[in-house]
């Protein structure tokens, strides 16, 4: 596995317009090693520019970006074989065929995937000889996907790979990422399906304001703040400063409505004994016991007070 990282990125500035001048990356530094790494944002944060500008789409204002160790703006003509880019809309002739198209894009490249098995894999094989402005809007995702990888790239770039997919489809697609993954390949991945990052990225980085906020691994970044969070139901108006002086000192008790508690702190095995033996020496039945962690969504919004959607 490559142990220099596939993509850093120090410092990178972009602006548009001359009159009203507005800048979509500030300073932006961004390092993403082997695997994959989601780039999450609201809209407007920044990380499709920071992404066209990885891909060679787009001319940095200032800054270093480096992409397989190539500049890729500058280096184009010897990254661009050695990546595949997903868009998430364009980049095919509407009049085209979808297996004509996928054949063309992989006799541009010396070792392709076999493209029978690819037009298999991704349920392209009911419309290969559909054009692509007939296909429906998951079935051109599917037929982009496709044509990402059809090189066998070292990186591969994936613009919401499963954007107006069906249940089975997406998972079909996370099942690709996965194999991509297996095979050494990395992934720079922009998903506005949180349980998507969680499931697939091995990190994550969080742009907003044209800067990354925050990057890390799914499991790093839902650890922090409210650690852990136990709720039951009972009977109401138990006595919580009781249940409050049985639990280590860094925890909190409280009935957030009639009849339903929460306890936060570190939750471990201890700390479920501790609440379900108070609960036994009171004479009460806890029901609904749960114990819940912070989510990738959540950490999203304390961050950005922003809801992540298309």
């Amino acid at each position: 596995m490559r142990s220099e990282p596939v993509v850093q990125v120090e410092g990178l500035v972009k602006r548009y317009g001359k009159k009203t001048s507005k800048t979509a990356v500030d300073g932006l530094r961004l390092v993403a090693q082997a695997g994959v790494t989601a780039v999450l944002g609201p809209n407007g944060a920044g990380k499709t520019t920071t992404v066209e500008i990885c891909e060679g789409y787009r001319r940095p204002d200032s800054g270093t970006v480096r992409v397989l160790g190539l500049d890729p703006f500058r280096e184009g003509p010897a990254l661009r074989p050695r990546i595949g880019v997903m868009l998430q809309s364009g980049g095919v002739y509407s009049g085209a065929r979808a297996d004509e198209m996928l054949r063309h894009v992989a006799r541009l490249h010396a070792h392709p995937l076999d493209v029978d098995a690819l037009i298999e894999r991704l349920g392209l094989g009911s419309c290969g000889r559909t054009t692509y402005r007939r296909l429906s809007g998951g079935q051109q995702q599917r037929l982009a996907l496709a044509m990402a990888i059809v090189g066998r790239p070292e990186l591969v770039f994936l613009d919401e790979p499963t954007a107006g997919l069906d249940p089975q489809a997406r998972h079909a697609t996370w099942d690709l990422v996965r194999d991509l993954r297996s095979d050494g390949v990395s992934v720079i991945l922009t998903t506005h399906h949180m349980d998507e990052a969680e499931t697939l990225a091995d990190d994550v980085a969080i742009i907003d304001a044209g800067r990354v906020i925050v990057q890390g691994s799914p499991e790093e970044l839902c650890r922090g703040g409210a650690e852990n969070t136990l709720r039951f139901s009972g009977r109401p108006g138990l006595d919580c400063g009781s249940l409050l002086k049985a639990l280590p000192a860094d925890c909190t008790a409280a009935e957030m409505a009639p009849g339903s508690y929460r306890v936060t702190g570190k939750v471990d095995p201890q700390l479920l004994a501790t609440v379900t033996t108070w609960c036994a020496q009171h004479g009460v039945m806890p029901e609904k016991i749960s114990v819940e962690r912070h989510t990738l969504e959540d950490v999203f919004l304390e961050l950005t007070g922003k809801e992540l959607r298309s």
